[in-house]
């Protein structure tokens, strides 16, 4: 009977001392390991998102169209700021000669008003059509990049395991995720280096 006391108290001592260095080792483990095992879980999930401001901004071709729409609304203003200074010149100079009685008729006076009123109204109708041009411009932009980006998206996924890829602007659309979930930064690293490419073949 004392030897099967024995026995079983050597078994029990064993089996804590298994425990205690189960526990111990698992303890030991650093948290990285543990980050790099949740995240390893959580991208089992077949879902990804794309934040699509840090995106648009460190996408070199995005920003060589933007760059390209500015310098189109630089080009347009500077035109219409040259034309409208033009007929500011011409409605002072109709003022003074008004003031000062310089027509010769008042028949000469309406005709100048009259080419006036027209000067204004192709400057207003200009204004709206440069306002209508670089919507139009950015608005092609902005169908060439989602082109763009989607047809690469649809190329990546087959090679990787995601199955939807969400975008998140601002954090609208995604109000809670894991970081291992956001793969914004290699969608850039890869789009850039295919943009990287493209200009050196030129």
């Amino acid at each position: 009977m004392k030897n099967i006391s024995i026995v079983l108290n050597a078994i029990l001592f064993v089996a804590v001392a298994a425990l205690f260095f189960i526990v111990l080792s698992n303890g030991s483990e650093s948290d990285d390991g543990a980050d790099q095992s949740q995240k390893e879980k959580v991208q089992d999930y077949p879902i990804a998102y794309v934040n699509t401001d840090s995106l648009l901004m460190n996408y070199e071709y995005a920003q060589f169209l933007n760059e390209e729409l500015l310098r189109k609304e630089e080009s347009s203003r500077a035109d219409f700021n040259e034309r409208a200074k033009v007929f500011q010149d011409d409605m002072r100079a109709f003022q003074r000669k008004v003031q000062n009685n310089a027509f010769l008729s008042l028949e000469r006076a309406q005709k100048e008003e009259k080419r006036l009123r027209e000067k204004e109204q192709e400057l207003q109708e200009l204004n709206s059509q440069l306002s209508n041009d670089l919507m139009k411009k950015q608005n092609q932009m902005n169908r060439e990049l989602r082109d763009t980006i989607t047809a690469f998206l649809k190329e990546y996924t087959n090679q990787k395991p995601f199955k939807l890829v969400l975008s998140n602007t601002m954090g609208d659309n995604i109000l809670f995720a894991h970081e291992a979930l956001n793969i914004t930064d290699e969608v850039v690293g890869i789009l850039n280096e295919r943009y990287d490419a493209t200009q050196e073949e030129e």
